[in-house]
């Protein structure tokens, strides 16, 4: 396996960690209050978009050359600081 497989893969498992998250989040959601539901539901939307953005940035990523992923990396990290950042500050206003 070379270097941008591994880089691949790291990040599909990131992603399918966050994806989880997400879950357990809208779970939480479903089973608040009325009133406080509806706030959780716009988060979760939110985390979905950045996470389907997330999920574009590395579909390209993988169908790059072995020499453009390089400067593809820096797209799909700032996407990823993004997300993950997104499902930490979420996950501590549902507790």
């Amino acid at each position: 396996m070379n270097l941008k497989e591994a880089y691949v893969k790291k990040m599909q498992a990131r992603l399918d960690v966050w994806g989880a998250e997400i879950d357990v989040l809208k779970a939480k959601a479903d089973n608040a209050k009325a009133d406080a539901r509806v706030g959780y539901y716009k988060q979760i939307e939110e985390l979905k978009i950045k996470k389907q953005a997330a999920s574009g940035k590395l579909a390209e990523l993988r169908k790059s050359g072995d020499g453009a992923w390089e400067d593809l990396k820096t797209g799909l990290e700032s996407s990823w600081d993004s997300l993950g950042k997104a499902v930490k500050s979420a996950a501590s206003r549902f507790k």
